[in-house]
């Protein structure tokens, strides 16, 4: 029913409203306690637990023998994760870059990226075969991950420094760890609600199902991405809405592709090479524009094109259908 329908999606939009707050709070609670950067927590707990919706779908598409769609799901999202959601956040909060985001955070997801295309295709047709994930690449894309995480975390409390946090009391780590356990909690769940409820509502007046899985379905999964990088822009954590987004793209191509391609190999099928290109394309933009001002900050003006971009990315994606 309709009315159902609606209610359902209120309730999921209020979950995950809540739940970003909550997450917010709790992680930059844990990160001052530890003396951890802003950053890090973001490209770590935060990036982890809002791609945790990806991870789970794709996990489910390669069981099913599918992993082509876990990779349609996470080169949707990387792009998603840069152009719309970084785009809003520097709207409403100018995003500030660090020295180490510069040197080193960006280059690496953007390396991530390079690396996934140059698997995905064979190392460009130097070694042959048919481009797609063999369970060798998929071990490979796994060390990276354990590799990026250790590295993370011992070099979070030399990153603290850097960073200008808010002076204050840290809450107990125990209710921050609740906040955060519960946080990540009404992200998921409040995301999968809107989203099922939302199709429900499309299907029922007859939308396509190529336009719901462009718009609809693609918005959704990044909804938790979304929210906690608003909800920390507007509390001024805008190094833990960065973080929130790198993460989340180096978690999805080294984690989530890894194990999908680990529990069933696949091929290309349905991804496009303008697919994977843009999902390099929109890491290339967010290091120029770390570069090409001395500023040192994604500015509302960037934060526009980046809009734009994907605007223009979603429309040739509905005329190509």
């Amino acid at each position: 029913m309709l009315i159902v329908d609606v209610i359902c999606i209120l309730v999921g939009l209020v979950m995950i409203l809540v739940g970003s707050d909550w997450l917010v709070d709790g992680a930059s609670s844990v990160a001052r306690k530890y003396g951890i950067s802003e950053f890090v927590i973001g490209v770590t707990i935060v990036g982890i637990g809002t791609s945790m919706p990806e991870l789970v779908s794709s996990a489910i598409s390669a069981i099913g023998g599918h992993g082509d769609m876990a990779l349609g799901n996470v080169t949707g999202s990387n792009i998603c994760n840069v152009l719309l959601i970084l785009g809003v956040t520097a709207l409403i909060s100018p995003i500030g870059y660090t020295r180490s985001n510069i040197r080193k955070d960006i280059p690496l997801a953007l390396a991530v990226s390079m690396f996934l295309l140059l698997v995905l295709y064979n190392g460009f047709g130097l070694f042959g075969g048919v481009p797609g994930i063999s369970r060798m690449d998929a071990l490979f894309l796994l060390l990276f991950f354990v590799i990026f995480m250790v590295d993370s975390f011992k070099s979070g409390k030399q990153d603290a420094v850097e960073e200008v946090t808010e002076e204050g009391k840290s809450m107990p780590i125990g209710k921050a760890v609740v906040l955060i356990v519960l946080g990540l909690a009404g992200l998921v769940f409040g995301g999968r609600l809107f989203v099922d409820h939302t199709v429900s509502i499309a299907e029922q007046f007859h939308v396509s199902e190529a336009f719901i899985s462009i718009t609809l379905m693609a918005l959704g999964t990044s909804l938790p991405e979304l929210a906690t990088c608003v909800v920390a822009a507007m509390k001024g954590k805008n190094q833990l809405a960065l973080g929130n987004v790198i993460g989340s793209n180096i978690f999805n191509i080294l984690l989530i592709i890894g194990a999908s391609g680990l529990i069933s190999p696949f091929e290309i099928q349905s991804i496009s090479a303008v697919d994977m290109i843009m999902v390099v394309a929109a890491m290339v933009m967010l290091w120029m524009a770390a570069l090409t001002f001395k500023k040192r900050e994604l500015d509302r003006v960037e934060g526009a094109i980046f809009l734009l971009c994907y605007i223009g990315y979603i429309t040739y994606l509905s005329l190509n259908i």
